[in-house]
């Protein structure tokens, strides 16, 4: 053992987002009874890849005395966790159940469909999400809802945007959600290309706002069906601020 740079989580402060989970390239962080926990020291490099990806402000960088960072057994780790596919930020066994993934069951319509009153007006839209979750930093990379559908990937301002988003957009699509300006766009590109590479997409529709920072979302769908290699026609919306879509 020796003292070197190594994670500290603050179990006070976590609230089991599980948002630093894929930010931990070696798989050393899991969601334990609803908590983050460092499962070894010796997968831990120190570097502090997941620091960023924590809203609580919950995990720091710290000197103690500790196991050696093993490269070895960090592959043997990540290994065991692609084989037993719990390299996913939350399994159907613990973690959040703000992001346990699921699929949504729709029945006929009982009365949630569009209508319309006189004098103050109320509109109700049936919904047409179909899964969960919907966050692209949450999703797992391989989903049944993911086959044979189209994906929708959607900047997140859209939907506030765009009043008919969920007939005109979202309606028989799976969907992924994420801000290309306060994300890591890398990560982003990763991760859609393996949601391409692993379910049978059959295209995408990329929704965004007109505001430049969200030409970012374009670039990593872009990059990621080119990754793939798979022929996917990509379909690009542009959403303006003022709620119209760009014809």
């Amino acid at each position: 053992m020796a003292i070197r740079k190594i994670v500290k989580i603050d179990e006070e402060k976590c609230n089991g987002c599980g948002l630093c989970v894929p930010g931990c390239a070696e798989g050393a962080i899991k969601i334990i009874d609803g908590k983050a926990r460092l499962l070894a020291d010796n997968l831990c490099d120190g570097l502090g890849n997941c620091l960023g990806h924590c809203p609580q402000d919950a995990i720091e960088i710290i000197e103690r005395e500790a196991d050696e960072f093993d490269e070895e057994i960090v592959e043997k780790h990540l290994q065991a966790l692609n084989k037993g596919q719990t390299h996913q930020p939350h399994s159907n066994g613990g973690g959040c159940p703000g992001t346990r993934a699921m699929a949504i069951q729709r029945g006929e319509d009982k009365g949630v469909s569009n209508s319309a009153s006189i004098g103050d007006i109320e509109i109700k839209i049936k919904p047409q999400l179909s899964q969960w979750p919907v966050q692209l930093m949450l999703v797992p990379e391989r989903a049944s809802y993911f086959d044979g559908k189209e994906l929708l990937v959607t900047a997140d301002c859209v939907p506030f945007a765009y009043p008919n988003y969920h007939l005109d957009l979202l309606k028989n699509k799976s969907v992924v959600v994420g801000c290309p300006k306060l994300d890591d766009i890398n990560y982003y590109v990763e991760k859609l290309t393996n949601i391409i590479e692993n379910n049978d997409v059959t295209g995408i529709t990329v929704a965004h706002m007109e505001v430049p920072c969200c030409n970012g979302i374009v670039m990593a769908v872009n990059e990621a069906v080119r990754r793939s290699r798979k022929k996917i026609i990509i379909n690009k919306v542009k959403i303006l601020i003022n709620g119209e879509k760009e014809s």
